[in-house]
């Protein structure tokens, strides 16, 4: 189940790490086309923890999310990565999908040393026109 079609068609519960208040930011429009293709999207910035955004609460960090997150869905710095990997092994995610020109080898090797998917370099926004429109 590696392939980017069979993980957008199984996992519909998206945390994405680095909204922004400024809905021209790629992060809120990928929010935006997530929630309109059907998932249920986590929004999460410490820095607007508790504030809305498209009609959803922002969390602090992942972990502060109550219910199941399928995909970690990151748009911060690739130095950042080691730390939301740690995080997403810590919820029991099944994705951690880094968003283009974001990679992070370490971040790979934790992640996947317990059998969670890595995707990096990649448009989850992207993808899913790519392979369902």
């Amino acid at each position: 189940m590696n392939s980017i079609k069979e993980i957008l068609s199984k996992y519909k519960k998206i945390a994405i790490i680095g909204i922004s208040k400024d809905t021209t930011k790629a992060s809120t429009i990928v929010m935006g086309s997530m929630q309109k293709y059907g998932f249920k999207v986590f929004p999460v910035n410490p820095n607007m923890k508790g504030e809305t955004i498209l009609g959803e609460k922002v969390f602090g960090k992942i972990t502060d999310i109550s219910e199941t997150v399928d995909i970690v869905d990151v748009f911060r710095p690739s130095k950042e990565a080691v730390d939301i990997a740690r995080d997403t092994v810590y919820i029991g995610a099944k994705v951690l999908w880094l968003q283009l020109d974001i990679k992070n080898s370490k971040a790979k090797e934790i992640v996947e040393a317990s059998n969670i998917i890595y995707v990096d370099n990649k448009c989850t926004k992207i993808e899913y026109e790519k392979h369902f429109n």
